[in-house]
């Protein structure tokens, strides 16, 4: 079993990074190989809705951008995926909602191959919109027919410079239980 983490932060190191490695790591710790992501130093490019992935001899994006080589392979192999983001002016960050557009369509021209994977969303902001992001996440979850776990709140997290998150108690315990239920949940689907 494998779990993709990805950071959808610009910022290499930051708040985000550290809530969706914790996540990561708290599912190593239960048997479970993880896979981390940055999207800090991946500008990738919004989706065209040209429709090459519907008509591609192979299962991804067809546009030229160097920045989303592999992770449409990094989506397919993983049997759970972590997305985390900050929250930017109320939402998620423009990398991330790239980043899930184009993997959506891929999947959904392509058999739906998100379909009945694990998905969990992490959000974190200085002061607030972490429920947006945290809903605008699970959103992509659910229209691709992914399984959604539960924690004792919702995945999200307040802070500003890098590593303010850590001071965060209630939000660190709330990503470690993530990380428990959604190892459990991978468990009893894969057999």
């Amino acid at each position: 079993m494998r779990v993709l983490g990805v950071s959808g932060s610009p910022r290499a190191g930051g708040n985000t990074e550290i809530l969706v490695k914790l996540a990561l790591q708290g599912m190593a710790e239960r048997g479970i190989e993880t896979d981390f992501l940055s999207l800090s130093d991946r500008p990738i490019k919004p989706c065209m809705a040209c429709g090459g992935c519907a008509n591609s001899d192979t299962v991804d994006c067809v546009q030229d951008d160097p920045a989303f080589e592999g992770v449409v392979e990094r989506f397919r192999a993983a049997d759970g995926i972590v997305i985390g983001s900050p929250v930017y002016f109320g939402s998620a960050t423009p990398q991330t909602m790239a980043m899930l557009d184009r993997v959506g369509y891929v999947s959904h021209c392509n058999g739906n191959f998100l379909r009945r994977k694990v998905g969990a969303a992490i959000a974190v902001a200085r002061r607030a919109g972490q429920n947006f992001t945290f809903a605008q996440i699970n959103y992509f979850f659910l229209i691709s027919e992914m399984i959604v776990p539960g924690s004792t709140y919702w995945n999200v997290a307040t802070a500003l410079d890098k590593g303010d998150v850590n001071r965060d108690a209630e939000g660190l315990q709330t990503i470690r239980v993530l990380a428990e239920n959604m190892a459990w949940v991978m468990k009893k689907l894969v057999g």
